[in-house]
């Protein structure tokens, strides 16, 4: 088994640790289904700030995940859409969202009975 989780400078660490944050998921989720403007992207993901939104796009489009697009009319338009590479992400995005609505009522259930038998230890 490698050991990319423990080596330094991973590069499939650094981009498991890119993709699989919640602002770059919840960006490429909304982007999957048409190219929205900086505003608009902000206005669906609650709770993002401007500046986070910001580096979370850059960091997505220098791993060549969203594609920048701007139009040359006054004022400026940007838009920003996944690249063919960000929708095969999204395609595992979702398998993973599935797997989490299928499984958590199970996940619950398991907090849960953990959070009892801490609780039963503290004194």
């Amino acid at each position: 088994m490698l050991q990319w989780d423990a080596r330094e400078g991973c590069e499939v660490r650094q981009i498991l640790d890119r993709v699989a944050d919640r602002w770059s998921l919840l960006a490429i989720a909304h982007l999957e289904r048409e190219p929205l403007r900086f505003s608009e992207l902000r206005r669906r993901i609650t709770g993002i700030s401007q500046r986070m939104l910001t580096v979370t796009l850059r960091q997505l489009e220098r791993d060549g995940l969203v594609r920048r697009t701007v139009h040359p009319v006054v004022p400026p338009r940007v838009e920003y859409a996944l690249t063919p590479l960000g929708a095969t992400l999204h395609t595992t995005i979702q398998a993973l969202v599935g797997w989490t609505e299928l499984h958590q009522d199970e996940i619950v259930r398991a907090r849960a009975d953990f959070d009892s038998r801490q609780e039963a230890l503290t004194p």
